[in-house]
């Protein structure tokens, strides 16, 4: 039944790339970082107002948040492996791109609000990076949260409080005035993310 669960999400996800890529591809204005692209994903609606709650307790939105470049990622804090590593990735790469002068905001969005409590990201943040930014909030405000990301999240319903969470991996950079540029595979090392976010931000002429 694992099996199968396992296989229903790959198909899910693969089509949620396809979807993505179709998407994208449709709406995409004449681009202005066509030289910082890693493939051919590029504009599109993706990205949009949430509303969710920090890891004080505090009632947040997307303009409260997004207020500099911002590499925003969807996961959950009890992830055993897939998060973690792409969470310290990210924010390896902020560190590196905080060298170069360019200021950048590692978010974290969790898709487990039954557990990811305010204080349960507190925590976890603390252990990640000064400098990120981890949100929660209802299962409807991060279902709004996701959708306007074109993000796939699904629950392995085990029947105990240690189920895990089918989801997408995508790192999403965001820009000041002009929202979603481009994805950021997991492959990337945090050196080379680090680089093809500084061509962006070159690009868009923004430094610290």
């Amino acid at each position: 039944m694992t099996r199968l669960y396992a296989m229903a999400a790959a198909v899910a996800m693969l089509a949620l790339l396809g979807g993505l890529f179709a998407y994208v591809q449709l709406n995409r204005p004449d681009d202005e970082f066509a030289q910082c692209r890693q493939g051919q994903i590029a504009g599109g609606d993706i990205g949009g107002p949430f509303t969710l709650v920090n890891m004080a307790g505090q009632t947040v939105t997307d303009a409260d948040v997004l207020t500099r470049p911002s590499l925003v990622y969807f996961g959950y804090t009890f992830c055993p492996d897939v998060c973690p590593f792409d969470v310290v990735r990210n924010v390896d790469a902020v560190d590196l791109l905080a060298g170069r002068g360019f200021e950048v905001t590692p978010v974290f969005i969790s898709i487990d609000p039954d557990r990811d409590t305010p204080e349960a990201l507190a925590e976890y943040a603390a252990n990640m990076h000064p400098g990120l930014i981890a949100l929660t909030g209802s299962a409807d405000q991060v279902r709004t949260a996701s959708q306007a990301y074109k993000t796939y999240y699904r629950k392995q319903d085990t029947g105990d409080e240690f189920y895990r969470m089918d989801h997408t991996t995508f790192t999403y950079l965001m820009l000041p005035g002009t929202g979603f540029v481009d994805f950021l595979r997991r492959e990337l090392t945090s050196v080379e993310l680090a680089e093809s976010v500084a061509c962006f931000l070159e690009a868009d002429g923004t430094a610290s």
